[in-house]
């Protein structure tokens, strides 16, 4: 009888109706789960069948069924947050975490922290997985746990001072040179610049700068000494020094005296002033400690118009007083990691506090064919699976892969508003499909009473 029929399609809209009420609940219960993606009940009509002997035109369905839960991997919002290390993905891919066993799970859920091994894992404690640095910062091709573990870099040398003065071309020349037991007369401008030694000590060197010798014809310019003076296994000394030549426009001739028409013996060779000395350049800094001696630091003080260059870039020798204008050099002290940086393909830096920078890893991306056809895990993951396909790994902001965000959080996808709605729709469908029982129910009575 076709009646009962009625019954039992009732129940299956009770059911499916409850199954739908279960998938709403779900998404919104993880309103507020990190990283978490709602999901989408979809139904489907049973078989229909024909009563016996008549044709498809009388085809009647037996109810419907909950024939999937997609989930939708639609953007969530990006919370910023103040931990460098809570990572959004702005795009698409997955994260790629791994347990002890080296199991492979993929989340969108970026909350990582550092382990006290040193490892950058997810709020579940697995492993986030990147290309791995070697210990000069150069990003491998393997794919492995993310180690920040090394937590200091080693000290540098200095080899190299960049010096952008102006020495002040009214001073007299110090026709004695230079001498360090009388460095306030027999100098006219110093300054001081830190350099490093092989360990990373901090050494102070003050370079005295003396007008040698003045041009009054206008013929070849102004030469000036430069003496790198710092206290070393012999005390204070001049460790480094050399010449300047400067044209009648104040501008660097040259700083190497190769270049310079002077004789270092005695007085230059051009129409030598007497007394005048010109001793050799030194470059060899011996400090205290058991390290590197002889250490030689070179002292740029610009380009050269006899090296083809403006003679404007580095140390000038104008008409106003001296002064210095920018000091570099090139090395530093070792130093321990400070803090961490990821930038947007996902490449985690780190801070020392020597001011050193250092790539340790970058994080990579998962992408899948069919990211619907993961398989929940629950804890924000999931696993691979045939219907998803084979994994694809890759860097972020590449080959289709989203960006990463520092310093954010990518929150549920759940609408409210629409899962409101579908509550609704759902509840009235379930309070039909009951109603459907209900009048079955009345009309078999009917038939039973029949009888009577």
């Amino acid at each position: 009888m076709a009646i009962l029929t009625s019954l039992y399609s009732g129940i299956s809209g009770l059911n499916a109706s409850g199954a739908a009420l279960s998938v709403i609940g779900n998404n919104i219960a993880n309103v507020n789960t990190v990283g978490f993606k709602a999901s989408r009940p979809s139904f489907a009509d049973v078989l229909n069948q024909s009563f016996p002997g008549e044709s498809g035109k009388t085809q009647i369905g037996r109810g419907t069924y909950l024939s999937d839960v997609a989930t939708m991997f639609t953007q969530g919002s990006l919370e910023v947050t103040s931990n460098a290390l809570d990572l959004g993905i702005d795009g698409e891919g997955f994260f790629q975490v791994k347990d002890t066993s080296g199991t492979s799970r993929y989340s969108r859920a970026g909350q990582f922290s550092v382990n006290k091994n040193g490892l950058v894992v997810n709020s579940e404690g697995l492993y986030l997985q990147g290309y791995q640095a070697d210990s000069s910062g150069n990003v491998t091709g393997t794919i492995n746990n993310i180690d920040v573990s090394s937590n200091s870099t080693s000290p540098k040398i200095s080899t190299t001072v960049k010096v952008t003065a102006n020495l002040d071309s009214r001073v007299a020349a110090v026709g004695t040179g230079f001498d360090i037991n009388n460095v306030s007369g027999t100098s006219n401008f110093s300054t001081a610049q830190s350099v490093y030694d092989s360990l990373g000590n901090e050494h102070l060197v003050t370079n005295y700068f003396t007008k040698l010798y003045e041009d009054t014809a206008g013929g070849t310019g102004n030469y000036w000494q430069w003496n790198a003076v710092s206290d070393g296994v012999s005390g204070n000394a001049v460790m480094g020094r050399g010449y300047l030549q400067f044209d009648s426009s104040g501008a660097l001739v040259a700083e190497n005296t190769a270049d310079m028409n002077i004789k270092l013996t005695d007085a230059p060779g051009i129409t030598n002033p007497t007394g005048v000395k010109f001793p050799d350049p030194v470059s060899s800094f011996n400090f205290n400690g058991g390290v590197t001696q002889n250490q030689s630091i070179a002292f740029d003080f610009g380009t050269g118009t006899a090296n083809g260059g403006t003679g404007l870039d580095g140390t000038t020798q104008y008409g106003s007083s001296s002064s210095t204008l920018f000091q570099s050099q090139d090395g530093y002290a070792s130093g321990s990691l400070s803090s961490l940086s990821v930038n947007q393909e996902g490449i985690i830096s780190g801070i020392f506090t020597n001011g050193q920078t250092r790539t340790v890893g970058q994080v990579v991306l998962g992408m899948f064919n069919n990211p619907q056809g993961l398989t929940k895990m629950g804890k924000n993951l999931y696993s691979e699976s045939y219907d998803s396909g084979q994994v694809v790994m890759g860097t972020p902001d590449a080959g289709g892969r989203g960006r990463i965000l520092s310093s954010s959080l990518e929150l549920s996808n759940v609408d409210l508003a629409e899962e409101f709605v579908k509550l609704i729709t759902v509840q009235r469908g379930f309070q039909a499909n009951s109603k459907v029982i209900t009048t079955t129910d009345e009309m078999l009575n009917e038939l039973v009473q029949i009888k009577r």
